[in-house]
């Protein structure tokens, strides 16, 4: 399929674009790239309903990225809690800095890619949105419409990137890109597809075959592993004792309960609260139990001004279930 080809789709981009806060209309100027990059590292493993307040609120306390770039870790770390993938926070604070450095960024997808946590997908997303390059942008939507497109069941990366290349237009790039991913959102779906409102439904091998779910051929999933771990509620005069996770690692410099390692052994015996939280590659079976004094370095955090403190979604869970625990933990 060429660019002439995709006409119909760019058409009905105008006529339908999701109106997001990141994005420019169809056919005005290019976006800031600030606004484009802070959206697609948001954007990531995270759905757009979700990125949205998120995405103004920074906007608002952090407009530029010299601004961000001069932001403090914890700052930036708590106002990222609950977005989950927590490297990526890490890398907005050191990619803010480094392009606040430069003093600009990289207008290419090829020097994009060199930027902290910038990979093939977001480099070229940015490219092609902020700077109007012709760049192929493949994420897991376009990936899907394309497959259907040409009725493939297990497409290589580099077929995909080649045929959407072929159907880029060179003049409106990053309209082209939106409105891959926005057929994809919204039409293109992974289940019950709305082929009847699709453009390009008349060039779909996958509509012609009457079997359009079947493209691309589902992936069989393994099961998650388990994982243990404690963690402990240490409370005093109206405050919970709170402490700061190592910088490497999973939950990365984010605030959390003081506890033990996670590992892959079940405790001997349970604790008087559990929850349970999913991470990409495990599942987490989290014991929470009471002690008296304070654990390592970290601070006192008021129990009313708790949702202040930057908590991710784990360790919101724990503090939730222990507050509303009966027994309070009792030690």
């Amino acid at each position: 399929m060429t660019a002439n080809a995709a006409a119909p789709l760019m058409q009905h981009y105008v006529d339908n674009f999701r109106r997001l806060p990141w994005r420019a209309e169809p056919g005005a100027p290019q976006p800031d790239p600030y606004r484009v990059w802070l959206s697609e590292v948001m954007l990531q493993q995270t759905t757009v309903a979700a990125v949205i307040p998120r995405f103004e609120r920074f906007i608002a306390r952090w407009p530029t990225i010299d601004a961000l770039a001069a932001g403090r870790d914890e700052d930036i770390l708590a106002e990222w809690a609950g977005l989950g993938y927590y490297a990526r926070a890490r890398n907005l604070i050191a990619c803010a800095r480094q392009v606040a450095q430069n003093g600009r960024f990289p207008t290419s997808s090829a020097e994009l890619r060199a930027l902290p946590g910038l990979g093939e997908y977001t480099a070229a997303a940015i490219a092609a949105i902020a700077f109007a390059e012709r760049v192929a942008v493949v994420d897991t939507n376009v990936t899907r419409v394309v497959a259907r497109l040409h009725a493939l069941a297990a497409p290589a990366k580099a077929e995909v990137r080649d045929l959407v290349l072929a159907m880029t237009p060179a003049d409106r790039p990053g309209d082209f890109a939106q409105a891959m991913m926005d057929l994809g959102a919204t039409i293109c779906r992974p289940k019950a597809p709305l082929c009847g409102e699709c453009p390009l439904r008349a060039q779909c091998l996958a509509h012609a075959s009457g079997e359009p779910e079947a493209f691309p051929a589902a992936r069989i999933r393994s099961a998650r592993p388990v994982r243990y771990g404690i963690a402990w509620w240490i409370e005093r005069d109206g405050s919970v004792w709170l402490v700061r996770r190592p910088a490497n690692g999973l939950l990365g410099g984010m605030a959390a309960l003081p506890g033990g390692q996670w590992t892959e052994t079940a405790p001997s015996s349970a604790s008087p609260i559990e929850v349970t939280h999913g991470f990409t590659h495990f599942r987490l079976e989290l014991g929470i139990e009471r002690r008296a004094e304070p654990v390592g370095e970290g601070w006192w955090q008021p129990l009313d001004r708790l949702a202040q403190a930057g908590l991710p979604t784990l360790y919101r869970k724990a503090a939730a279930a222990a507050l509303a625990s009966g027994r309070r933990l009792a030690a």
